[in-house]
């Protein structure tokens, strides 16, 4: 048995009761990580809010009507154009990483081909 390395902040909330690494452990901490550089903090304050919203419906949102869009680091310009949609698209990318169920995330592999369409 190994014992638990890392930061409890980006770690998945399942390994507090199961201690199982696994790859949606990895992917969590990914979501946690980008919205993190998109904020310019941690996002714990709004992730028990993601919870709430089926991933589904995350999906389906566009940036304009994401309710933490005023949580973007202001000490970068706002993104205008395709850096809009590039913004929007791992907006929806690391909420999706970020739904409480492990199997109702998606793998790594998932992850980066939505990230080179």
């Amino acid at each position: 048995m190994t014992s638990f390395a890392g930061t409890f902040g980006y770690a998945a909330p399942e390994l507090a009761y199961t201690m199982e690494v696994n790859e949606k452990c990895d992917v969590y901490s990914f979501g946690i990580l980008t919205l993190e550089i998109l904020f310019g903090k941690h996002p714990g304050d709004i992730v028990t809010c993601l919870w709430q919203q089926s991933s589904e419906s995350v999906m389906d949102l566009t940036l304009d009507t994401l309710p933490w869009m005023e949580k973007l680091d202001q000490r970068l310009p706002y993104p205008r154009n395709n850096v809009q949609k590039d913004v929007s698209l791992m907006i929806r990318i690391a909420i999706s990483c970020l739904t409480e169920s492990p199997r109702s995330r998606p793998t790594m592999e998932q992850v980066c081909k939505k990230l080179i369409m």
